[in-house]
């Protein structure tokens, strides 16, 4: 697989923010595959916000590297792997309670606008990871070219994962995923959770499956050697051979 940064760096400059990106343009006209990562290391402990969201292991990158479509975009969220220095607007709120605000999501699609056009795609599948599945959610509601959404242990009902663990509530300039999941019911969706996952447990998807209400297109799969981090790019190249589509299941 051949990967290329944005220009000189990896670095794609948003309205908001300086966004880390790496992409694999390979048959423009195709369709383009677009992965978001998740929140990263955003808490050091469950009372300490971490200095530098960067994740210690970034399991959307592990499954974009995976993947053998000719167009592949891996997107980090604001203010990963980018010295605060170079990105001033960088403050905690945005990878804690503000993580998915209007600047986030604006910023990751005005980043997929740029690479839709240079792949020349007409149509852009998205897989987000972990909170990347919640800003996949948001991205997709604003556009017209979506043809399939997956996500991989999703946050796809922030406010009851958090009233689950016990911690507050994402500030009121955070959008909420389970407000669009009725505007994309008939966007073929796969959510994939993993069977052994304490952080995103079933229910998660299952109430966004609910507020969906269209068992054809919004589906669940869960995989029975994951949890939330480890078993993902072990089992991604089998999971990216289930067809997307909507339809009766068998």
């Amino acid at each position: 697989m051949s990967w290329h940064d944005v220009g000189e760096n990896p670095k794609f400059s948003s309205a908001s923010f300086l966004l880390t990106a790496y992409s694999k343009i390979l048959e423009p006209g195709k369709d383009l595959h677009v992965y978001i990562e998740g929140d990263g290391y955003a808490w050091v402990t469950r009372n300490r916000v971490s200095g530098d969201p960067t994740p210690r292991r970034p399991v959307a990158l592990e499954l974009a590297a995976q993947d053998p479509a000719p167009n592949v975009v891996y997107l980090a969220r604001p203010c990963q792997y980018t010295p605060m220095e170079m990105n001033p607007i960088c403050e905690e709120t945005y990878w804690t309670d503000k993580r998915f605000s209007e600047e986030v999501i604006g910023s990751m699609n005005q980043a997929i606008d740029k690479f839709a056009k240079d792949a020349q795609s007409s149509g852009v599948h998205l897989i987000g990871y972990s909170g990347g599945g919640a800003v996949a959610v948001l991205v997709a509601v604003r556009r017209q070219d979506v043809k399939s959404l997956r996500t991989v242990a999703g946050n796809l009902d922030p406010n009851g994962l958090n009233e689950y663990h016990e911690v507050s509530q994402l500030d009121e300039a955070s959008l909420n995923p389970m407000d669009a999941a009725g505007r994309l019911s008939a966007i073929p969706q796969y959510h994939f959770i993993g069977a052994n996952d304490p952080i995103v447990p079933a229910f998660i998807a299952e109430h966004f499956k609910e507020r969906s209400a269209n068992e054809t297109c919004v589906r669940i799969i869960k995989v029975s050697n994951a949890d939330h981090v480890n078993g993902w790019a072990e089992n991604w190249k089998e999971l990216l051979r289930v067809p997307v589509v909507c339809g009766k299941t068998s």
